[in-house]
């Protein structure tokens, strides 16, 4: 007669794996680099435009993401502009890493054959692993945000801004849409999640498989980038990723947004259910 599963011992896992995954030097390490990006991007411009420079008075002709123009009016949009510079691949790559080590590195150090003696079974491991994922997801963006909210107050003034449709919103609406933000950022990295901890369960090495997601995702950006290609880009998992800046419009957006759930979704749905159908019948030997 099987054992019956403890109802908490699901709660139980996921806090176990989160416990483990943070205290990684590797995780640490990602987490320290995501949050240098604000700071690094808040010193230049602090540089660049505290002299009166011309690339300081010119507003909105200058190069990089699209809300770096309107910085040194409102240190909140540092907010915007480190999510807006970091997810393209700083994000995605610390969120791949995770995901690819999440199976196979249990498997290449010999712990996952004594995790699957616990009575937790394959599905329910695989569901704390994933839940791990997307907490690193939303972990990872939070750094980024914070960081950069922090070297924004602290560099440039604070106070009402102009949305992108160029009408003024009061502080706390930019803070609620800042953490909206982060929150359609965390939801654009789900579908990556899933496809890393597919590539987990397909090899014991997890050097090979955080290769392999990394690698995948920069495949998946250079194809989203050749305009020959316009016909399968709007079903590549990065194709939507920057359309948070839509909710910074007034009023908000909500189309790209949704193309953009409705994606990750997809890829979640997918890559989870052969994640689950690999992992359930793998013959596990370390």
């Amino acid at each position: 007669m099987p054992r019956a599963v403890h109802p908490f011992w699901s709660l139980g896992l996921f806090r176990s794996e989160l416990t483990i995954t943070l205290r990684r030097w590797r995780t640490l390490a990602l987490l320290g680099v995501l949050a240098a990006v604000p700071v690094l991007v808040g010193i230049a411009v602090k540089i660049e435009t505290g002299d009166g420079s011309a690339a300081g008075q010119r507003g909105g002709g200058g190069e990089g993401p699209a809300f770096m123009a309107q910085i040194t009016n409102n240190g909140l949009f540092l907010v915007f502009t480190a999510l807006a510079a970091t997810l393209p691949f700083f994000l995605p790559m610390a969120v791949g890493v995770v995901a690819g080590d999440a199976v196979a590195g249990e498997a290449n150090s010999g712990t996952l054959r004594y995790l699957l003696v616990a009575p937790a079974g394959r599905t329910r491991l695989l569901l704390a692993k994933y839940a791990t994922t997307v907490t690193f997801c939303l972990l990872a963006t939070l750094v980024v945000a914070v960081s950069a909210l922090a070297v924004g107050a602290l560099l440039f003034p604070l106070g009402d801004l102009t949305t992108i449709s160029g009408t003024r919103i009061s502080f706390a609406d930019g803070l609620g849409r800042a953490l909206l933000i982060a929150l359609a950022v965390t939801a654009s990295l789900l579908g990556l999640a899933a496809l890393g901890l597919f590539v987990s369960t397909l090899t014991s090495s997890g050097i090979a498989a955080m290769a392999t997601t990394v690698g995948l995702l920069t495949t998946v950006q250079i194809l989203d980038q050749i305009p020959q290609l316009h016909a399968i880009q709007p079903y590549l998992f990065s194709h939507y990723w920057l359309s948070f800046a839509d909710l910074m419009r007034e009023p908000v957006y909500w189309v790209e947004l949704q193309k953009n759930l409705a994606l990750q979704a997809v890829y979640v749905a997918v890559f989870g259910s052969a994640a689950w159908a690999r992992f359930t019948t793998k013959d596990v030997t370390a």
